[in-house]
């Protein structure tokens, strides 16, 4: 069981809910909640995760990408304690399990009512669970062509936070875009800086990850326009939602994020890099809790009503 919650990856799991959070709590603020569709939208979310996890190491694995070179934790089956069989097995069994749960969401958001939209959806969780599967399993796994970046963005920003959204409302709220991209760039931000730190053994392996393309050098600058602009976004949102100035207590979350910009920045070993992969995603998903919870209070309000 150990090493299958290793081949989980516990560790990227908050940051995946990230866009869940914002755009449930972005609802919640506007008068709409229903805890089935939070509850199985963290699932089906979780579920994709997971299965991407699995199908990464599958993916990396039969293909000889993880091996000795690369600098970063080993992984399951790079180490021999799961076939590449039983992987294959869990990821069919975990599409299994998060289309049900898709499903599942998808008849407490709309019921009968809303056939059009259930379809589309339904459309999407495929797309969701096909896409990552093929992030680095099969000949033409898009991973390897430097394109994971933009399923990352689509389905763990845009997706999750609009998705989640449109479930409660049956609308879309254009304003909900802009904590949705910086989201979608933060989660980014943790694959370029997984891609930075196996540059050398991806390049040699053939896979050609968006850093493989652009060069370390150029992936530290893309690096910093991530994450600096996510920060910028979730100031603009904030502002044009008119924060009362209790609300921006959410800034805490910037600490550890200009912190790790400064370790990007003068790093010049690409595995002292892994630790800052946790400092990101951990600092993401406490920036969507402060965001969220921001949404519903005023912390003076609590201190009137509560102290």
């Amino acid at each position: 069981m150990k090493h299958w919650v290793e081949a989980a990856r516990v560790r990227t799991l908050p940051l995946s809910v990230s866009g869940i959070i914002v755009g449930s709590f972005y609802a919640m603020s506007q008068g709409m909640f229903n805890w089935k569709i939070v509850v199985f939208a963290l699932l089906t979310t979780l579920g994709l995760q997971i299965l991407s996890n699995f199908a990464n190491d599958y993916g990396d694995g039969v293909k000889g990408t993880d091996n000795k070179d690369r600098v970063g934790p080993m992984r399951a089956i790079q180490s021999g304690v799961i076939s590449p069989a039983a992987m294959k097995k869990a990821m069919v069994l975990t599409s299994a399990i998060t289309l049900l749960f898709a499903v599942l969401l998808i008849y407490f958001a709309f019921k009968d009512h809303y056939l059009l939209y259930s379809f589309i959806f339904f459309v999407l969780g495929i797309l969701a669970i096909a896409s990552a599967i093929r992030y680095t399993v099969g000949k033409g796994a898009y991973g390897y062509r430097g394109f994971g970046d933009v399923f990352v963005f689509i389905f763990f920003g845009l997706v999750s936070t609009f998705g989640v959204y449109f479930m409660f409302s049956k609308s879309i709220d254009w304003l909900l875009l802009l904590p949705a991209v910086a989201i979608g760039f933060l989660s980014v931000g943790v694959l370029n800086l997984n891609n930075m730190r196996d540059e050398a053994s991806d390049r040699k392996s053939g896979k050609n990850t968006l850093v493989v393309k652009m060069g370390g050098a150029a992936a530290k600058k893309y690096h910093y326009f991530l994450v600096i602009s996510a920060m910028i976004l979730v100031l603009v949102f904030a502002f044009l939602n008119d924060f009362h100035f209790d609300q921006y207590i959410f800034v805490v979350a910037y600490f550890p994020m200009i912190s790790h910009l400064i370790t990007v920045y003068r790093n010049q070993n690409p595995k002292f890099l892994d630790p800052e992969l946790k400092k990101l995603a951990i600092s993401t998903f406490l920036l969507a809790v402060l965001l969220a919870l921001c949404l519903i209070f005023f912390i003076s309000d609590v201190v009137v009503n509560y102290v």
